[in-house]
């Protein structure tokens, strides 16, 4: 796909005036970035409890939801600083994907990119989403929502390592090299939910493989072959997009437009417009009709 095109999910909308005061060309991403932390707060990680309505600000799935819950709050251009109270609430899925939509307004390619990132926690890769923009000669790894100087590494060119795709993780988990009850969103059961091991990475592969294909969802989104288990799962299919997209990041281009392909045309992995909705604003878990 372009990838400096907008998704529905990325696109602005009516707000997408608001991008124009945004710096331009690829100097201007760090500021761009900036901008982004200043609009959002994570629900877990952003040193505030949020409940009832601001909680559930984590469901805006579009840009300009987004925009549109920032500017009746506060109502000014986006560079403006904002209290971490006003401030959206939302996670490391909507850091990206914002930053992604500014990018592309700017007509530079940029996609989110879906796996698990070791720097949050010692000896836990937490389940995470980064964006990628293509610089004219490669594909940069940044983590929007960190602060420059917040790593060990440079958040605005990440090295390979600190965050490994979904598919990696699936097919190291899958050959026995890594334990999967590292890999989740949460190192300890929440009740009886256990929101790690394999079940976890594997349903982390299908988002990885629908983000890339513009289908930037949330992460309790839940579609097609995607379980909460492991039993009667197709293993076998998660393997083969796993694969894919591991020879399709090593520059195998008969493998992008393969598993770009098994996207469009298997029902199993095709997300068409239903979703599950698992969110952690609460509520009923219940199936979704997604229009705009």
């Amino acid at each position: 796909m372009d990838y400096a095109i907008q998704t529905p999910w990325s696109d602005p909308g009516p707000y997408a005036e608001l991008f124009h005061a945004l710096p331009d060309g690829i100097n201007g991403i760090p500021g761009i970035a900036a901008v982004v932390r200043n609009l959002l707060i994570h629900y877990r990680g952003g040193g505030i409890e949020f409940t009832g309505e601001r909680l559930a600000e984590i469901d805006n799935r579009w840009v300009a939801a987004i925009l549109a819950t920032d500017q009746k709050r506060n109502g000014t251009a986006l560079a403006v600083p904002r209290e971490p109270f006003d401030r959206v609430v939302g996670c490391c899925r909507d850091y990206t994907l914002l930053f992604v939509s500014a990018l592309r307004h700017k007509g530079i390619p940029a996609r989110s990119r879906v796996g698990f990132a070791d720097y949050f926690a010692e000896g836990f890769n937490h389940d995470h989403v980064v964006a990628e923009y293509w610089n004219g000669e490669r594909w940069v790894m940044i983590d929007a929502q960190m602060e420059p100087g917040s790593a060990p590494f440079d958040v605005a060119d990440m090295p390979a390592g600190p965050l490994r795709s979904a598919a990696e993780v699936w097919l190291g988990y899958r050959s026995g090299e890594l334990d999967g009850d590292r890999y989740g969103a949460n190192p300890e059961p929440l009740g009886d939910l256990k929101l790690y091991g394999g079940w976890f990475i594997r349903n982390y592969v299908h988002y990885q493989l629908a983000h890339l294909n513009g289908d930037e969802l949330l992460l309790w989104d839940n579609w097609g072959a995607m379980s909460d288990t492991l039993d009667g799962a197709d293993l076998d299919l998660t393997d083969r997009i796993a694969q894919l997209m591991v020879a399709s990041d090593n520059g195998d281009e008969t493998a992008t437009k393969e598993v770009d392909e098994l996207y469009r045309t298997d029902p199993a992995l095709t997300f068409t417009g239903r979703s599950f909705v698992t969110s952690p604003a609460g509520g009923a878990f219940a199936w979704q009709d997604l229009n705009r």
